[in-house]
């Protein structure tokens, strides 16, 4: 891992205001302890009296963020240890204080003065627990060890021997640890669907705590209230909109929310707009934005960071990279392998980016002939054949349909999700059309792309395709929408720039001039007369390096740009429906 290659966020990092902006957009509260930044740890078997040093969390151990730079190895534990104080009046009368970890890779237990709180299990979703009574007195020490041993649960792309397109593998807290207080009756989540053609948003407000209550609502646009309404909690109330603004990649207007339960009250926001499948004016299935055909022009993103790994250096460091994919012409951004911190989604939302999702990956090792080959020859194969595709434990099976229910609850609300992706490449995939069909049950307000790249189970909206080393040709139809998910993967090393002396792309480019000439011949001969035929998504690979890949526009500290952005944009403006 390279010492030296950190971007200007991480540079300039303060270890006593780690990415310190609120962590939940949607559901706000005015009650937050942030407690990022230095943390004691230690590697060892049980807890130590004695710790190895500082760690600065949220990043990983093997993050250089984090000062530790070491591996967590498979059948290590790893140490955290602070004292949390609560601010004077922090805690409600009554009421309970909750902890919050934004995600911790990959089991973990959580310990108030040596008093087991809480544990959890998995490496991507966010959990909480109720710490109420262990910080009675205002002040406890708080412990987390972490085990970290892969095995059949979601990994995404790391890989403990990385290389290639596999990344340094990580571990650890890698999200915001927050705490916040709440009344006795509290508003836990919002269940926010808009329905445009209604002319209205149907609110549902989940309570927690003692005493369901009820909830009053009110929606505003610009500080100005448009409506109102009251709810019981857990039943569904439809709030009519005047005029309804609807939102758009070109226009995202988003709509403020605000709930008051009991002593309770949270803030949030939501967008009018609708997804889906529809033809054309020609009869060609097309995804749909607000019940019009829209083009989906966008670009595969890792989420990784030289020097954060999975963890972002700043909250303007994800401003900087979709600020910087809107501005070159894209529309969309694919999320490849990775669930972000939930104010990359809001970013997206606000800035007015579709969002494509994917699901985090698991299972055994897999076959080559089956997740690689197919790269270079047409490969369909039944996923039903679970060991094939390293699916052969039912657990594991079970656990990954457990986290895509609890990943398409915390994502509902994200205005710019248009579209699901459970499995990419035959990574641990299985039963796709079920899970597809699992998918669009749990969430119809959206599209599913079953598998995307290849194994095709026939099922889904879309005809998913990979191509890097063939001539994109269009195919036959047959009747779902057809994307090309991912292409291009054209490389160039920037030196000075770059993460080590490895080199890993599609096609290497010797200079900027070359890169340039080939980007604006794939689209203009390949690309841009395949929409007429059908063509409907694009994913070009990739918005930046990672790592020993070298195919990113933006070099991986997002220093350098490699193509003029006039280029790229010049590019993009041809990449819209007829």
């Amino acid at each position: 891992m390279s010492d030296e290659l950190l971007t200007r966020w991480g540079r300039a990092l303060d270890p006593e205001a780690v990415l310190p902006e609120y962590p939940r957009p949607q559901l706000v509260r005015d009650s937050y302890l942030n407690l990022n930044g230095r943390w004691e740890y230690a590697f060892a078997d049980h807890e130590p009296e004695r710790y190895d040093g500082e760690i600065v969390v949220p990043f990983s151990p093997e993050a250089p963020l984090s000062g530790v730079r070491r591996q967590l190895q498979p059948g290590e534990t790893l140490w955290y240890r602070r004292v949390v104080r609560l601010p004077e009046g922090f805690a409600v009368p009554g009421g309970r204080v909750l902890l919050h970890f934004g995600a911790v890779d990959q089991e973990c237990r959580v310990f108030l003065d040596g008093v087991e709180a809480g544990a959890h299990e998995g490496g991507y979703l966010p959990f909480r627990l109720d710490v109420t009574e262990a910080l009675a007195a205002g002040e406890a020490t708080l412990v987390v060890s972490v085990r970290d041993d892969t095995g059949i649960g979601s990994r995404g792309k790391q890989k403990l021997a990385r290389g290639g397109i596999w990344y340094t593998a990580q571990s650890g807290i890698w999200q915001t640890v927050w705490a916040e207080a709440v009344p006795a009756a509290y508003v836990e989540r919002l269940t926010l669907a808009p329905d445009l053609a209604g002319s209205a948003v149907e609110v549902t407000v989940h309570a927690g705590g003692a005493g369901p209550g009820t909830a009053r609502i009110e929606v505003s646009a610009d500080g100005v209230p448009l409506a109102r309404a009251e709810a019981e909690p857990g039943v569904p109330v439809r709030v009519a909109l005047p005029d309804v603004r609807a939102w758009s990649p070109e226009d995202p207007f988003l709509y403020d929310v605000a709930v008051e339960l009991g002593d309770d009250r949270v803030t949030g926001y939501f967008g009018m707009r609708s997804f889906g499948v529809g033809p054309d004016r020609d009869g060609m299935p097309r995804l749909l934005l607000n019940g019009e055909p829209y083009f989906h022009a966008g670009l595969l993103d890792q989420g990784y960071w030289p020097d954060g790994l999975y963890t972002p250096p700043a909250d303007e460091a994800m401003i900087h990279d979709l600020a910087m994919v809107k501005s070159l012409g894209f529309t969309m951004v694919r999320k490849h392998i990775k669930i972000e911190p939930l104010r990359w989604y809001h970013h997206c939302d606000r800035l007015g980016l579709l969002v494509w999702q994917d699901l985090v990956n698991g299972g055994e090792p897999y076959r080559p002939w089956v997740v690689t080959a197919p790269v270079l020859a047409p490969l369909t194969l039944d996923d039903r054949r679970h060991r094939r595709f390293g699916r052969g434990d039912a657990a594991g099976r079970a656990r990954f349909e457990a986290e895509l229910r609890e990943t398409v609850e915390l994502l509902r609300n994200v205005v710019s999700l248009a579209v699901w992706v459970p499995f990419n490449e035959g990574w641990g995939q299985f039963d796709a059309a079920r899970i597809a069909g699992e998918l669009a049950a749990l969430d119809p307000s959206r599209s599913v792309d079953h598998a995307s790249g290849w194994h095709d189970q026939g099922a889904g909206d879309l005809r998913s395709l990979h191509v890097y080393f063939r001539r994109f040709r269009v195919p036959r139809p047959d009747g779902r929408v057809l994307a090309l998910t991912e292409y291009g993967g054209y490389g160039l090393r920037v030196e000075g720039h770059v993460w080590g002396a490895a080199e890993f792309g599609y096609k290497r480019f010797a200079d900027a001039a070359t890169l340039g000439a080939a980007f604006t011949r794939l689209h203009a001969e390949q690309i841009a007369p395949a929409i007429a035929r059908g063509l409907s998504a694009t994913v070009y690979t990739q918005l930046s390096d990672v790592e020993d890949e070298l195919n990113g526009l933006l070099t991986y500290d997002r220093e350098v740009l490699k193509l003029d952005a006039a280029l790229i944009r010049s590019v993009n403006t041809r990449l819209r429906l007829p």
